[in-house]
Protein backbone atom coordinates (compact mmCIF):
# COMPACT_ATOMS: atom_id res chain seq x y z
CA UNK A 1 0.00 0.00 0.00
CA UNK A 2 3.09 1.96 0.79
CA UNK A 3 4.22 1.70 -2.58
CA UNK A 4 0.38 2.29 -4.31
CA UNK A 5 0.38 5.52 -2.65
CA UNK A 6 3.98 7.25 -2.86
CA UNK A 7 4.23 10.40 -4.57
CA UNK A 8 0.43 10.85 -3.84
CA UNK A 9 -1.63 12.69 -2.05
CA UNK A 10 -5.29 13.20 -1.89
CA UNK A 11 -5.55 17.53 -2.59
CA UNK A 12 -9.44 17.68 -2.55
CA UNK A 13 -12.80 15.52 -2.28
CA UNK A 14 -14.96 14.68 -6.02
CA UNK A 15 -17.49 16.80 -4.80
CA UNK A 16 -15.40 19.44 -4.31
CA UNK A 17 -14.48 20.05 -7.79
CA UNK A 18 -16.23 23.33 -9.83
CA UNK A 19 -15.36 25.79 -12.41
CA UNK A 20 -13.10 28.01 -10.32
CA UNK A 21 -10.49 24.65 -11.08
CA UNK A 22 -10.66 24.82 -14.44
CA UNK A 23 -7.19 24.11 -15.62
CA UNK A 24 -5.39 23.36 -11.79
CA UNK A 25 -4.12 20.19 -11.34
CA UNK A 26 -6.12 18.05 -8.64
CA UNK A 27 -5.43 14.38 -7.40
CA UNK A 28 -8.58 12.56 -6.28
CA UNK A 29 -9.24 9.36 -4.29
CA UNK A 30 -12.30 7.52 -3.92
CA UNK A 31 -15.00 4.45 -5.64
CA UNK A 32 -15.60 3.42 -8.98
CA UNK A 33 -19.13 4.13 -9.34
CA UNK A 34 -19.33 3.32 -13.01
CA UNK A 35 -16.95 2.89 -16.59
CA UNK A 36 -18.49 3.89 -19.73
CA UNK A 37 -16.61 3.53 -23.12
CA UNK A 38 -17.12 5.84 -26.14
CA UNK A 39 -15.40 5.16 -28.98
CA UNK A 40 -11.77 5.98 -28.06
CA UNK A 41 -12.58 8.15 -24.71
CA UNK A 42 -13.30 6.20 -21.45
CA UNK A 43 -15.49 7.76 -18.88
CA UNK A 44 -15.17 6.88 -15.03
CA UNK A 45 -17.32 8.42 -12.64
CA UNK A 46 -15.48 8.67 -9.37
CA UNK A 47 -17.47 8.49 -5.65
CA UNK A 48 -16.42 9.45 -2.34
CA UNK A 49 -18.64 10.64 0.52
CA UNK A 50 -18.74 14.08 -0.60
CA UNK A 51 -20.13 13.29 -4.69
CA UNK A 52 -19.31 12.08 -7.85
CA UNK A 53 -16.74 13.59 -10.65
CA UNK A 54 -16.32 12.35 -14.44
CA UNK A 55 -13.00 11.61 -15.39
CA UNK A 56 -11.91 11.07 -18.85
CA UNK A 57 -9.27 9.69 -20.58
CA UNK A 58 -8.49 10.04 -24.40
CA UNK A 59 -6.76 6.33 -25.64
CA UNK A 60 -5.05 8.68 -28.36
CA UNK A 61 -3.06 11.21 -26.16
CA UNK A 62 -2.89 8.70 -22.63
CA UNK A 63 -0.02 6.93 -21.70
CA UNK A 64 -0.10 3.76 -22.19
CA UNK A 65 -0.05 2.61 -18.77
CA UNK A 66 -3.08 4.67 -18.17
CA UNK A 67 -4.69 3.17 -20.99
CA UNK A 68 -3.75 -0.29 -19.73
CA UNK A 69 -4.80 0.21 -16.22
CA UNK A 70 -8.15 1.90 -17.00
CA UNK A 71 -9.54 -1.20 -18.91
CA UNK A 72 -9.25 -3.13 -16.25
CA UNK A 73 -11.03 -1.19 -13.95
CA UNK A 74 -14.50 -2.44 -12.70
CA UNK A 75 -17.30 -0.65 -10.40
CA UNK A 76 -16.29 -0.33 -7.00
CA UNK A 77 -12.44 -0.70 -7.46
CA UNK A 78 -10.74 1.79 -5.38
CA UNK A 79 -8.50 4.28 -7.34
CA UNK A 80 -6.59 7.46 -7.89
CA UNK A 81 -6.62 10.04 -10.37
CA UNK A 82 -3.99 12.76 -11.29
CA UNK A 83 -5.49 15.19 -13.73
CA UNK A 84 -6.47 18.57 -14.72
CA UNK A 85 -9.76 20.24 -14.15
CA UNK A 86 -11.75 20.93 -18.01
CA UNK A 87 -15.15 22.18 -18.36
CA UNK A 88 -17.43 19.94 -20.39
CA UNK A 89 -18.75 20.41 -23.62
CA UNK A 90 -22.03 22.58 -24.02
CA UNK A 91 -24.08 19.23 -24.71
CA UNK A 92 -22.52 16.71 -21.84
CA UNK A 93 -23.34 18.82 -19.23
CA UNK A 94 -24.98 17.26 -16.75
CA UNK A 95 -27.38 19.29 -14.74
CA UNK A 96 -28.67 16.55 -12.16
CA UNK A 97 -24.47 17.08 -10.97
CA UNK A 98 -23.11 18.55 -8.56
CA UNK A 99 -20.13 18.53 -10.28
CA UNK A 100 -21.55 18.39 -13.60
CA UNK A 101 -20.10 21.51 -15.89
CA UNK A 102 -16.68 20.01 -15.15
CA UNK A 103 -14.39 16.86 -16.22
CA UNK A 104 -10.93 15.63 -15.08
CA UNK A 105 -8.44 14.81 -17.78
CA UNK A 106 -6.59 11.78 -16.59
CA UNK A 107 -2.64 12.47 -16.21
CA UNK A 108 -2.00 9.56 -13.84
CA UNK A 109 -3.87 6.62 -12.45
CA UNK A 110 -3.54 3.93 -9.74
CA UNK A 111 -5.96 0.96 -8.77
CA UNK A 112 -5.13 0.85 -4.85
CA UNK A 113 -7.52 -1.87 -4.48
CA UNK A 114 -9.38 -3.86 -6.33
CA UNK A 115 -13.50 -5.22 -5.78
CA UNK A 116 -15.59 -8.12 -6.67
CA UNK A 117 -18.81 -7.72 -8.10
CA UNK A 118 -20.96 -6.37 -4.83
CA UNK A 119 -24.06 -8.41 -4.06
CA UNK A 120 -26.41 -5.44 -4.85
CA UNK A 121 -25.81 -2.28 -7.34
CA UNK A 122 -24.21 0.93 -5.30
CA UNK A 123 -27.51 2.95 -6.61
CA UNK A 124 -29.39 5.28 -4.64
CA UNK A 125 -32.56 3.76 -6.51
CA UNK A 126 -31.76 0.19 -6.43
CA UNK A 127 -34.59 -2.09 -4.74
CA UNK A 128 -33.21 -4.65 -2.18
CA UNK A 129 -34.36 -6.08 0.40
CA UNK A 130 -33.45 -4.78 4.06
CA UNK A 131 -31.56 -8.28 5.43
CA UNK A 132 -29.36 -7.64 2.34
CA UNK A 133 -28.76 -4.28 2.83
CA UNK A 134 -28.18 -4.74 6.54
CA UNK A 135 -25.94 -7.97 6.42
CA UNK A 136 -23.77 -6.04 4.07
CA UNK A 137 -23.96 -2.83 5.58
CA UNK A 138 -20.52 -1.09 5.01
CA UNK A 139 -22.03 -1.14 0.98
CA UNK A 140 -25.53 0.31 1.43
CA UNK A 141 -23.43 3.38 3.30
CA UNK A 142 -21.87 4.09 0.19
CA UNK A 143 -25.36 5.05 -1.18
CA UNK A 144 -25.74 8.76 -0.86
CA UNK A 145 -29.20 8.13 0.15
CA UNK A 146 -27.88 6.14 3.44
CA UNK A 147 -25.00 8.35 3.59
CA UNK A 148 -26.90 11.69 3.54
CA UNK A 149 -28.21 10.43 6.55
CA UNK A 150 -25.43 9.66 8.32
CA UNK A 151 -23.69 13.65 7.52
CA UNK A 152 -27.07 14.64 8.96
CA UNK A 153 -27.00 12.66 11.99
CA UNK A 154 -23.22 14.57 12.45
CA UNK A 155 -24.45 17.51 11.88
CA UNK A 156 -26.96 17.61 14.42
CA UNK A 157 -24.81 16.48 17.11
CA UNK A 158 -22.35 19.02 16.31
CA UNK A 159 -25.32 21.89 16.57
CA UNK A 160 -26.38 20.39 19.39
CA UNK A 161 -22.72 20.42 21.37
CA UNK A 162 -22.19 23.90 20.23
CA UNK A 163 -25.69 25.13 21.52
CA UNK A 164 -25.65 23.74 24.76
CA UNK A 165 -22.29 24.56 25.22
CA UNK A 166 -22.34 28.47 24.58
CA UNK A 167 -25.30 28.00 26.83
CA UNK A 168 -22.80 27.09 29.81
CA UNK A 169 -23.75 23.46 29.70
CA UNK A 170 -20.85 20.76 30.76
CA UNK A 171 -20.13 17.78 28.92
CA UNK A 172 -19.79 14.28 31.23
CA UNK A 173 -19.93 11.26 30.41
CA UNK A 174 -21.64 8.99 32.86
CA UNK A 175 -20.90 4.64 33.33
CA UNK A 176 -21.97 2.10 31.06
CA UNK A 177 -21.37 -0.23 33.33
CA UNK A 178 -24.05 0.45 36.54
CA UNK A 179 -26.15 -1.10 39.30
CA UNK A 180 -29.07 -2.74 37.71
CA UNK A 181 -32.13 -0.92 39.10
CA UNK A 182 -34.98 -2.61 37.47
CA UNK A 183 -37.93 -0.46 37.47
CA UNK A 184 -39.63 0.11 33.94
CA UNK A 185 -37.82 -1.77 30.98
CA UNK A 186 -35.56 -5.01 31.11
CA UNK A 187 -31.88 -4.18 31.78
CA UNK A 188 -29.15 -5.81 29.91
CA UNK A 189 -27.01 -7.27 32.26
CA UNK A 190 -23.23 -7.90 32.27
CA UNK A 191 -21.55 -10.47 34.24
CA UNK A 192 -18.58 -9.37 36.47
CA UNK A 193 -15.18 -11.86 35.89
CA UNK A 194 -13.87 -10.53 39.69
CA UNK A 195 -17.29 -10.78 41.24
CA UNK A 196 -18.20 -13.78 40.18
CA UNK A 197 -22.11 -14.10 40.41
CA UNK A 198 -22.88 -10.07 40.23
CA UNK A 199 -23.69 -8.38 37.18
CA UNK A 200 -23.46 -4.84 35.95
CA UNK A 201 -26.44 -3.26 33.95
CA UNK A 202 -26.13 -1.54 30.83
CA UNK A 203 -27.80 1.79 31.53
CA UNK A 204 -31.42 2.92 30.23
CA UNK A 205 -30.51 6.08 30.92
CA UNK A 206 -28.19 8.15 32.67
CA UNK A 207 -30.88 9.34 35.08
CA UNK A 208 -29.58 8.35 38.97
CA UNK A 209 -26.27 10.21 37.43
CA UNK A 210 -27.52 13.19 36.41
CA UNK A 211 -29.18 13.49 39.49
CA UNK A 212 -26.12 12.98 41.01
CA UNK A 213 -24.14 15.06 38.86
CA UNK A 214 -26.74 18.66 40.13
CA UNK A 215 -26.03 17.61 43.98
CA UNK A 216 -21.98 17.72 43.38
CA UNK A 217 -22.47 21.60 41.77
CA UNK A 218 -22.59 21.12 37.87
CA UNK A 219 -25.45 22.73 37.11
CA UNK A 220 -25.98 22.24 33.84
CA UNK A 221 -25.09 19.12 31.82
CA UNK A 222 -25.05 17.19 28.93
CA UNK A 223 -24.11 13.83 26.92
CA UNK A 224 -25.21 12.41 23.71
CA UNK A 225 -25.09 9.05 25.06
CA UNK A 226 -25.81 5.13 24.26
CA UNK A 227 -28.56 3.29 26.15
CA UNK A 228 -29.99 0.11 26.25
CA UNK A 229 -33.35 -1.93 27.09
CA UNK A 230 -34.31 -5.29 26.22
CA UNK A 231 -37.51 -4.43 25.41
CA UNK A 232 -39.67 -6.87 23.42
CA UNK A 233 -39.56 -7.04 20.13
CA UNK A 234 -40.60 -4.41 17.63
CA UNK A 235 -39.70 -3.74 14.01
CA UNK A 236 -38.43 0.15 14.73
CA UNK A 237 -37.51 -0.38 17.93
CA UNK A 238 -33.27 -0.81 18.43
CA UNK A 239 -31.93 -2.43 21.70
CA UNK A 240 -29.53 -0.15 21.56
CA UNK A 241 -30.16 3.86 21.14
CA UNK A 242 -28.82 7.16 21.82
CA UNK A 243 -29.97 10.43 23.60
CA UNK A 244 -29.14 13.50 23.91
CA UNK A 245 -29.25 14.04 27.21
CA UNK A 246 -29.55 16.88 30.03
CA UNK A 247 -29.97 18.12 33.15
CA UNK A 248 -30.27 21.59 35.18
CA UNK A 249 -30.02 22.99 38.32
CA UNK A 250 -32.11 26.10 40.13
CA UNK A 251 -35.07 25.51 37.15
CA UNK A 252 -38.65 25.06 36.50
CA UNK A 253 -40.01 23.46 34.00
CA UNK A 254 -40.50 26.55 32.15
CA UNK A 255 -36.70 27.05 31.86
CA UNK A 256 -36.12 23.50 30.81
CA UNK A 257 -38.98 24.07 28.08
CA UNK A 258 -37.51 27.92 26.75
CA UNK A 259 -33.57 26.76 26.76
CA UNK A 260 -34.90 23.29 24.62
CA UNK A 261 -37.31 25.10 22.03
CA UNK A 262 -34.41 27.46 21.51
CA UNK A 263 -32.12 24.12 20.87
CA UNK A 264 -34.87 22.23 18.33
CA UNK A 265 -35.57 25.82 16.42
CA UNK A 266 -32.00 26.00 16.05
CA UNK A 267 -30.95 22.17 14.71
CA UNK A 268 -34.53 22.72 12.12
CA UNK A 269 -33.05 26.25 10.52
CA UNK A 270 -29.26 25.01 10.66
CA UNK A 271 -30.55 21.61 8.71
CA UNK A 272 -33.84 22.16 6.99
CA UNK A 273 -33.34 26.23 6.96
CA UNK A 274 -37.26 25.71 8.36
CA UNK A 275 -37.81 28.81 11.06
CA UNK A 276 -40.09 27.07 13.39
CA UNK A 277 -42.21 28.94 15.46
CA UNK A 278 -41.29 29.17 19.56
CA UNK A 279 -43.32 28.87 22.04
CA UNK A 280 -44.82 25.44 21.13
CA UNK A 281 -48.65 24.52 21.85
CA UNK A 282 -48.77 22.92 25.04
CA UNK A 283 -51.85 20.24 25.63
CA UNK A 284 -52.41 18.44 29.34
CA UNK A 285 -52.27 15.00 28.87
CA UNK A 286 -55.95 14.38 29.52
CA UNK A 287 -56.52 16.73 26.72
CA UNK A 288 -54.41 15.12 24.58
CA UNK A 289 -55.84 11.43 25.13
CA UNK A 290 -59.67 13.18 25.11
CA UNK A 291 -59.51 15.01 21.94
CA UNK A 292 -56.71 12.17 20.06
CA UNK A 293 -56.66 8.93 21.91
CA UNK A 294 -52.39 9.60 22.37
CA UNK A 295 -49.95 11.33 24.72
CA UNK A 296 -48.15 12.12 21.37
CA UNK A 297 -50.58 13.42 18.82
CA UNK A 298 -50.23 14.30 15.90
CA UNK A 299 -51.79 17.92 15.46
CA UNK A 300 -51.33 18.34 11.67
CA UNK A 301 -55.07 17.43 11.23
CA UNK A 302 -58.26 17.22 12.57
CA UNK A 303 -60.31 13.55 13.08
CA UNK A 304 -60.40 14.15 16.95
CA UNK A 305 -62.53 11.75 19.02
CA UNK A 306 -65.54 12.07 20.50
CA UNK A 307 -67.27 10.61 23.62
CA UNK A 308 -70.88 9.34 23.07
CA UNK A 309 -70.68 7.55 26.46
CA UNK A 310 -73.94 9.69 27.83
CA UNK A 311 -75.92 9.56 24.13
CA UNK A 312 -75.52 5.78 24.35
CA UNK A 313 -75.99 4.94 28.01
CA UNK A 314 -78.95 2.92 28.79
CA UNK A 315 -79.66 1.21 25.11
CA UNK A 316 -80.04 -2.87 23.99
CA UNK A 317 -76.65 -2.57 22.62
CA UNK A 318 -74.77 -5.03 25.17
CA UNK A 319 -71.90 -3.66 23.67
CA UNK A 320 -71.89 -0.66 24.58
CA UNK A 321 -73.44 -1.29 27.78
CA UNK A 322 -71.55 -3.41 29.31
CA UNK A 323 -68.61 -1.47 28.47
CA UNK A 324 -69.77 1.58 29.90
CA UNK A 325 -70.95 -0.36 33.13
CA UNK A 326 -67.45 -2.11 33.75
CA UNK A 327 -66.21 1.74 33.79
CA UNK A 328 -65.06 2.34 30.67
CA UNK A 329 -66.83 4.28 27.32
CA UNK A 330 -67.66 5.10 24.04
CA UNK A 331 -65.96 6.82 21.53
CA UNK A 332 -65.47 7.43 18.18
CA UNK A 333 -64.18 9.16 15.47
CA UNK A 334 -65.53 11.00 11.98
CA UNK A 335 -63.42 9.72 9.06
CA UNK A 336 -64.76 12.75 6.80
CA UNK A 337 -65.59 11.11 3.11
CA UNK A 338 -64.71 7.48 3.36
CA UNK A 339 -68.34 6.76 3.70
CA UNK A 340 -68.63 4.86 0.35
CA UNK A 341 -65.62 2.43 1.48
CA UNK A 342 -66.62 -0.67 0.65
CA UNK A 343 -67.30 -3.30 3.71
CA UNK A 344 -63.28 -5.09 3.03
CA UNK A 345 -62.22 -1.96 3.86
CA UNK A 346 -64.12 -1.45 6.56
CA UNK A 347 -63.23 -4.72 7.76
CA UNK A 348 -59.70 -4.12 7.69
CA UNK A 349 -59.73 -1.09 9.80
CA UNK A 350 -61.99 -3.14 12.25
CA UNK A 351 -58.85 -5.23 12.22
CA UNK A 352 -56.71 -2.61 13.16
CA UNK A 353 -58.36 -2.17 16.24
CA UNK A 354 -58.59 -5.45 17.36
CA UNK A 355 -54.37 -5.60 17.13
CA UNK A 356 -54.99 -2.42 20.04
CA UNK A 357 -57.10 -4.71 22.26
CA UNK A 358 -60.67 -3.71 20.45
CA UNK A 359 -62.86 -6.49 20.45
CA UNK A 360 -64.30 -4.98 17.60
CA UNK A 361 -65.98 -1.78 16.22
CA UNK A 362 -69.10 -0.65 15.02
CA UNK A 363 -69.83 1.98 12.14
CA UNK A 364 -72.06 4.33 10.79
CA UNK A 365 -71.88 5.08 7.02
CA UNK A 366 -73.94 8.57 6.22
CA UNK A 367 -75.83 8.34 3.05
CA UNK A 368 -78.22 10.44 1.95
CA UNK A 369 -81.34 8.97 2.99
CA UNK A 370 -80.09 8.32 6.48
CA UNK A 371 -77.48 5.84 7.73
CA UNK A 372 -76.19 2.41 6.95
CA UNK A 373 -74.76 1.01 10.02
CA UNK A 374 -74.07 -1.88 12.08
CA UNK A 375 -75.82 -0.81 15.23
CA UNK A 376 -79.83 -0.77 12.94
CA UNK A 377 -81.22 -3.45 15.06
CA UNK A 378 -80.46 -0.89 18.25
CA UNK A 379 -80.86 2.29 17.61
CA UNK A 380 -83.62 4.21 15.60
CA UNK A 381 -82.99 7.00 12.83
CA UNK A 382 -83.60 9.95 15.63
CA UNK A 383 -80.90 8.27 18.10
CA UNK A 384 -78.68 7.67 14.97
CA UNK A 385 -78.92 11.13 14.24
CA UNK A 386 -77.88 12.10 17.87
CA UNK A 387 -75.26 10.45 17.48
CA UNK A 388 -74.11 11.31 13.84
CA UNK A 389 -74.80 14.97 14.64
CA UNK A 390 -72.09 14.48 17.59
CA UNK A 391 -69.50 14.02 15.12
CA UNK A 392 -70.57 16.92 12.77
CA UNK A 393 -71.10 13.97 10.33
CA UNK A 394 -72.59 14.86 6.45
CA UNK A 395 -73.13 12.48 3.68
CA UNK A 396 -70.39 10.53 2.95
CA UNK A 397 -68.75 10.13 6.27
CA UNK A 398 -67.90 6.88 8.50
CA UNK A 399 -68.52 7.18 11.91
CA UNK A 400 -66.11 4.29 13.53
CA UNK A 401 -67.27 3.53 17.48
CA UNK A 402 -65.18 1.58 19.60
CA UNK A 403 -66.50 0.63 23.47
CA UNK A 404 -64.26 -0.80 25.84
CA UNK A 405 -61.83 0.00 28.56
CA UNK A 406 -60.59 3.84 28.05
CA UNK A 407 -57.13 2.81 27.53
CA UNK A 408 -57.89 0.36 24.71
CA UNK A 409 -60.46 2.93 23.34
CA UNK A 410 -58.14 5.58 23.13
CA UNK A 411 -55.08 3.18 21.73
CA UNK A 412 -57.82 1.84 18.96
CA UNK A 413 -59.18 5.39 17.99
CA UNK A 414 -55.97 6.95 17.77
CA UNK A 415 -54.33 4.15 15.56
CA UNK A 416 -57.44 4.49 13.30
CA UNK A 417 -57.26 8.05 13.30
CA UNK A 418 -53.85 7.88 12.00
CA UNK A 419 -54.82 5.08 9.14
CA UNK A 420 -57.67 7.41 8.21
CA UNK A 421 -55.58 10.30 7.90
CA UNK A 422 -53.69 8.72 5.31
CA UNK A 423 -56.55 6.98 3.37
CA UNK A 424 -58.23 11.20 3.17
CA UNK A 425 -54.17 12.27 2.23
CA UNK A 426 -54.31 14.60 4.91
CA UNK A 427 -50.56 14.24 6.39
CA UNK A 428 -48.19 16.07 5.12
CA UNK A 429 -44.70 15.21 5.23
CA UNK A 430 -43.40 19.12 4.90
CA UNK A 431 -45.43 20.19 8.06
CA UNK A 432 -43.93 20.11 11.34
CA UNK A 433 -46.34 20.55 14.13
CA UNK A 434 -44.46 20.77 17.26
CA UNK A 435 -46.46 20.34 20.64
CA UNK A 436 -45.98 19.74 24.37
CA UNK A 437 -47.53 16.91 26.21
CA UNK A 438 -47.74 17.90 30.19
CA UNK A 439 -49.20 17.30 33.41
CA UNK A 440 -49.07 13.21 32.68
CA UNK A 441 -50.07 11.31 35.44
CA UNK A 442 -47.65 10.58 37.94
CA UNK A 443 -48.29 6.67 38.43
CA UNK A 444 -50.22 4.20 36.75
CA UNK A 445 -51.64 0.74 37.52
CA UNK A 446 -49.91 -2.54 36.52
CA UNK A 447 -52.45 -5.21 36.25
CA UNK A 448 -49.57 -7.54 35.76
CA UNK A 449 -47.59 -6.57 38.71
CA UNK A 450 -50.42 -5.55 40.74
CA UNK A 451 -49.29 -2.79 41.96
CA UNK A 452 -48.81 1.32 41.30
CA UNK A 453 -46.06 2.00 38.14
CA UNK A 454 -44.31 5.26 37.48
CA UNK A 455 -45.59 7.00 34.05
CA UNK A 456 -41.97 7.93 33.67
CA UNK A 457 -39.90 7.20 36.15
CA UNK A 458 -39.79 6.86 40.31
CA UNK A 459 -37.66 10.39 40.94
CA UNK A 460 -40.68 12.16 38.67
CA UNK A 461 -41.64 15.15 41.12
CA UNK A 462 -45.50 15.55 41.67
CA UNK A 463 -47.14 18.86 41.28
CA UNK A 464 -47.50 20.61 44.53
CA UNK A 465 -51.07 21.10 44.46
CA UNK A 466 -51.27 17.22 44.20
CA UNK A 467 -48.36 16.46 46.24
CA UNK A 468 -51.35 16.21 49.56
CA UNK A 469 -53.56 12.91 48.07
CA UNK A 470 -50.14 11.01 46.78
CA UNK A 471 -51.22 8.48 49.63
CA UNK A 472 -54.94 8.38 49.06
CA UNK A 473 -55.30 8.98 45.94
CA UNK A 474 -52.24 8.37 43.86
CA UNK A 475 -54.54 7.98 40.74
CA UNK A 476 -55.04 10.99 40.43
CA UNK A 477 -51.80 12.86 40.98
CA UNK A 478 -50.06 14.55 38.29
CA UNK A 479 -46.33 15.19 37.30
CA UNK A 480 -44.01 17.48 36.62
CA UNK A 481 -43.95 15.97 33.43
CA UNK A 482 -43.48 17.13 29.90
CA UNK A 483 -43.06 15.45 26.32
CA UNK A 484 -41.83 16.91 22.65
CA UNK A 485 -44.01 15.71 20.29
CA UNK A 486 -43.64 16.22 16.65
CA UNK A 487 -46.05 14.86 13.79
CA UNK A 488 -47.05 12.35 15.95
CA UNK A 489 -43.85 11.01 17.83
CA UNK A 490 -42.20 11.97 21.23
CA UNK A 491 -39.00 13.40 20.38
CA UNK A 492 -37.82 13.57 23.90
CA UNK A 493 -39.34 13.67 27.27
CA UNK A 494 -38.59 15.09 30.93
CA UNK A 495 -39.36 16.13 33.87
CA UNK A 496 -38.34 17.97 37.43
CA UNK A 497 -37.26 15.38 39.11
CA UNK A 498 -37.87 14.79 43.05
CA UNK A 499 -34.86 16.24 45.08
CA UNK A 500 -36.26 15.92 48.84
CA UNK A 501 -35.23 12.60 50.20
CA UNK A 502 -39.03 12.66 52.28
CA UNK A 503 -40.50 13.30 49.17
CA UNK A 504 -38.89 10.66 47.34
CA UNK A 505 -39.35 8.01 50.07
CA UNK A 506 -43.35 8.74 49.97
CA UNK A 507 -42.98 8.19 46.04
CA UNK A 508 -41.10 4.68 46.71
CA UNK A 509 -43.84 3.63 48.93
CA UNK A 510 -46.65 4.76 46.47
CA UNK A 511 -44.85 2.40 43.86
CA UNK A 512 -45.22 -0.44 46.51
CA UNK A 513 -41.33 -0.47 47.87
CA UNK A 514 -40.34 -0.95 51.15
CA UNK A 515 -38.07 1.24 53.24
CA UNK A 516 -35.56 -2.01 52.55
CA UNK A 517 -36.30 -2.36 48.93
CA UNK A 518 -35.84 1.53 48.22
CA UNK A 519 -32.50 1.54 50.45
CA UNK A 520 -31.06 -1.38 48.69
CA UNK A 521 -31.85 0.28 44.57
CA UNK A 522 -31.44 3.53 45.43
CA UNK A 523 -29.70 3.93 48.07
CA UNK A 524 -27.17 6.01 47.29
CA UNK A 525 -29.28 8.71 45.60
CA UNK A 526 -31.40 8.84 49.00
CA UNK A 527 -27.93 9.19 50.60
CA UNK A 528 -27.07 12.25 48.15
CA UNK A 529 -29.93 14.02 49.23
CA UNK A 530 -28.74 14.50 52.56
CA UNK A 531 -25.96 16.83 51.45
CA UNK A 532 -27.62 19.41 49.96
CA UNK A 533 -29.60 18.41 46.61
CA UNK A 534 -30.76 21.89 44.73
CA UNK A 535 -34.14 21.75 42.59
CA UNK A 536 -33.04 20.48 39.18
CA UNK A 537 -34.77 19.06 36.48
CA UNK A 538 -33.75 17.60 32.81
CA UNK A 539 -34.78 16.26 29.24
CA UNK A 540 -33.72 13.68 27.31
CA UNK A 541 -33.73 13.37 23.42
CA UNK A 542 -34.05 10.61 21.31
CA UNK A 543 -31.56 11.57 18.46
CA UNK A 544 -32.40 8.58 16.15
CA UNK A 545 -35.58 9.92 16.30
CA UNK A 546 -35.15 13.27 15.58
CA UNK A 547 -32.94 12.54 12.43
CA UNK A 548 -35.36 10.13 11.52
CA UNK A 549 -37.69 12.72 11.50
CA UNK A 550 -35.49 15.47 9.98
CA UNK A 551 -34.12 13.20 6.90
CA UNK A 552 -37.78 12.08 5.81
CA UNK A 553 -36.71 8.87 6.56
CA UNK A 554 -38.55 5.85 7.03
CA UNK A 555 -37.04 3.94 10.27
CA UNK A 556 -34.72 4.61 12.72
CA UNK A 557 -32.80 2.06 10.82
CA UNK A 558 -32.03 4.45 7.85
CA UNK A 559 -30.02 6.59 10.37
CA UNK A 560 -27.74 5.03 12.51
CA UNK A 561 -24.17 3.26 11.11
CA UNK A 562 -24.50 -0.48 11.69
CA UNK A 563 -28.51 -0.86 13.55
CA UNK A 564 -29.74 -4.26 14.40
CA UNK A 565 -33.03 -5.53 13.30
CA UNK A 566 -36.22 -6.78 15.04
CA UNK A 567 -35.24 -9.34 17.37
CA UNK A 568 -32.26 -7.19 18.28
CA UNK A 569 -29.65 -9.53 16.09
CA UNK A 570 -27.09 -7.96 14.15
CA UNK A 571 -27.18 -9.04 10.60
CA UNK A 572 -23.68 -7.95 9.39
CA UNK A 573 -21.46 -9.79 12.56
CA UNK A 574 -24.05 -12.35 13.79
CA UNK A 575 -24.55 -11.09 17.16
CA UNK A 576 -25.61 -12.65 19.66
CA UNK A 577 -23.58 -15.10 19.00
CA UNK A 578 -22.08 -18.09 21.56
CA UNK A 579 -19.06 -17.36 23.19
CA UNK A 580 -16.02 -19.87 24.28
CA UNK A 581 -16.92 -22.37 27.14
CA UNK A 582 -13.86 -21.51 28.77
CA UNK A 583 -14.98 -17.75 28.78
CA UNK A 584 -18.19 -19.02 30.30
CA UNK A 585 -16.07 -20.70 32.78
CA UNK A 586 -14.08 -17.62 33.95
CA UNK A 587 -17.41 -15.80 34.69
CA UNK A 588 -18.70 -18.82 36.72
CA UNK A 589 -21.65 -19.13 34.13
CA UNK A 590 -23.32 -22.53 33.38
CA UNK A 591 -26.07 -22.13 30.37
CA UNK A 592 -29.11 -24.64 31.20
CA UNK A 593 -30.64 -25.98 27.64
Amino acid sequence: MGELMKGLKRSLMCGEVNESMVGKEVTLMGWVKRRRVLSQLTFILLRDRTGVVQAVIDETTADSEIVKKEKSIRSEYVVAIRGHVQLRDEININEDMKTGKVEISVDELRILSESETTPFPIEDTVNVNTELRLKYRYLDLRRNVVAKNIIARHEICRIVRNFLSDEGFIEIETPQLTKSTPEGARDYLVPSRVHQGNFYALPQSPQLFKQLLMVSGFDKYFQITKCFRDEDLRADRQPEFTQIDMELSFVDTEDVIEVNERLIKKVFKEIKGIDIKIPFERMPYCEAMERFGSDKPDVRFGLELKNITDIVNGSDFQVFQNAIDAGGSVRGINAEGLGSLPRKQIDLLVETAKTYGAKGLAWISVIDDGYKTTLSKFFDNDKLKEIADMFNAKTGDLILICADKNQIVFDALGALRIEAAKRLDLIKSDDYKFLWVTEFPLLEWSEEENRFTAKHHPFTSPMDEDLDILETNPEKVRAKAYDMVLNGCELGGGSIRIYDRDIQERMFKALGFTKEDAQERFGFLLNAFKYGAPPHGGLAFGLDRIVMLITGSESIRDVIAFPKVKDASCLLTLAPNVVDKKQLDELGIFIKN
